[in-house]
């Protein structure tokens, strides 16, 4: 059983448009500035709360000159933020000034929201919550803390066939359901908390998605140890899900698997969490290695493309 949303992974482009964007334009918090494990050469960005709650990341693999993706099936296609109630106008402006193109607030399940996109076309949505998850804004942030975005509110699959996706949901996943809305199925998870709410679109007409800038990599799911994590993966390969060895994250650990409509999903710990090796103070403020990387940092460095972090004024 999972329990909710612990974390989003997107592909970016430029990784100063989405530094800029993100904790500039958005007003999250750069919780950790590391680099992809897979990939050394290229960033890992990771936005979310003053601490980096699990369900409250969203987080990127920028690499400058990617191809455009393609939205479709087999993906997340929308990812939601909870802000307070009332906030929407706020935004709306704030979106206006830095030249972020929007329609007006509509109502979808009794929610007001504003959909917009990032830089390279990400599909994002600001959701008013009346009961905002217990998240404390950032106070170094941007953005009013009146206004300020409270943590993921849902993600949204695109399936051909919703069906063996559903069954999985209901089932290992430990998710039940919570209504469906012209064709929206939503799900819930068993916390009140932040990242609680998933919702399932079908749409067989439409083509497979295409990994590129501007589409979600994956969706990461929480559980509270390595023992809960351990008991849903031998779930996963009684349903034949084959999921992939334990991977060390550093900041969770990690195991991987395409659920049947064919997005990846990821299931992530709680623990150690953003704080292992920065204390809270002084988040995402340098480049973080896990200790397998520290003896060729100086080779890192000198790949990866100079940016200027937020609140600095000379590229890092």
């Amino acid at each position: 059983m999972t329990h909710g949303i612990h974390h989003v992974t997107a592909i970016a482009g430029d990784p100063q448009a989405n530094l800029d964007f993100y904790a500039g334009v958005l007003g999250l918090r750069l919780v950790k500035r590391t680099v992809n494990f897979d990939d050394p050469g290229a960033y890992h960005f990771y936005f979310g709360d003053g601490v980096g709650t699990p369900g409250t990341l969203l987080t990127f693999f920028p690499w400058p000159g990617a191809f455009r993706g393609r939205r479709g099936t087999g993906q997340v296609d929308v990812t939601a933020f909870a802000v307070p109630a009332g906030s929407l106008a706020a935004w709306s402006a704030r979106l206006a000034a830095h030249g972020v193109a929007h329609e007006g607030a509509f109502e979808r399940r009794g929610e007001r929201v504003l959909a917009f996109e990032d830089p390279d076309g990400l599909a994002l949505e600001l959701v008013e919550r009346t009961e905002a998850p217990a998240v404390e804004a950032w106070p170094g942030g941007p953005v009013d803390a009146a206004h300020a975005i409270r943590g993921v509110h849902a993600v949204t699959l695109r399936v051909a066939r919703l069906a063996p996706t559903v069954a999985l949901l209901e089932g290992v996943m430990g998710w039940r359901a919570a209504g469906d809305d012209r064709g929206r199925r939503r799900f819930a998870a068993d916390h009140a908390g932040p990242g609680a709410l998933l919702d399932v679109v079908e749409t067989p007409d439409d083509p497979p998605g295409r990994m590129g800038a501007g589409v979600v990599h994956h969706v990461a799911f929480r559980v509270a140890d390595d023992a809960e994590q351990a008991a849903a993966r031998a779930a996963l390969i009684a349903e034949r899900m084959r999921p992939t060895a334990v991977q060390d994250r550093n900041y969770f650990r990690s195991i991987y698997f395409r659920e049947p409509g064919g997005t990846l999903f990821e299931i992530a710990t709680d623990p150690p969490g953003m704080t292992v090796d920065e204390p809270p103070a002084s988040l995402g403020a340098s480049l973080r290695l896990p200790p397998w990387f520290e003896p060729h940092r100086a080779e890192i460095e000198r790949r990866l493309p100079p940016i200027t972090p937020p609140g600095a004024g000379a590229p890092a």
